[in-house]
C-alpha cells in the first residue's frame, strides 16, 4: 500500500480549509444520495436500534465512498491549483517520493 503523501508546511492551511468545505460538501452530497436511494431524510447511524445491521453497513458504504471521492477531488483540485499559481507542485517531490 501506497505511503500517505503529506504536503508542505506552506500548504497545510490551504488543504485545511479545503478539506473543511469538502467536507461539507460531501456531506450534503451523501445526504442528497440517501434521500434518492431511501426515500428518508436521515442515514441511519450505528446507534439506530430501530434498524437493522443491513441498512447501518450500507449507510456507512455510501458516506465512506462519498467522502473518499470528495477528499480525493479537493486535495486534486488544491495541488493543481498551487501548481498553477506557484509553478510547484505541493510535495517535496512531483512524483509523490519524498
Amino acid at each position: 500500500m501506497a505511503k500517505k503523501k503529506k504536503f508542505p508546511l506552506a500548504y497545510q492551511p490551504v488543504g485545511f480549509v479545503l478539506g473543511w468545505a469538502g467536507g461539507a460538501v460531501a456531506g450534503k452530497a451523501f445526504r442528497a444520495v440517501w434521500k434518492a436511494v431511501r426515500h428518508e431524510d436521515d442515514a441511519p447511524d450505528a446507534l439506530d436500534a430501530d434498524r437493522r445491521w443491513g441498512e447501518i453497513l450500507l449507510a456507512a458504504a455510501v458516506q465512506g465512498a462519498i467522502f473518499a471521492v470528495v477528499r480525493s477531488a479537493v486535495d486534486r483540485a488544491g495541488a493543481k491549483a498551487i501548481e498553477r499559481t506557484t509553478g510547484v507542485w505541493p510535495t517535496k517531490d512531483p512524483n509523490g517520493r519524498d
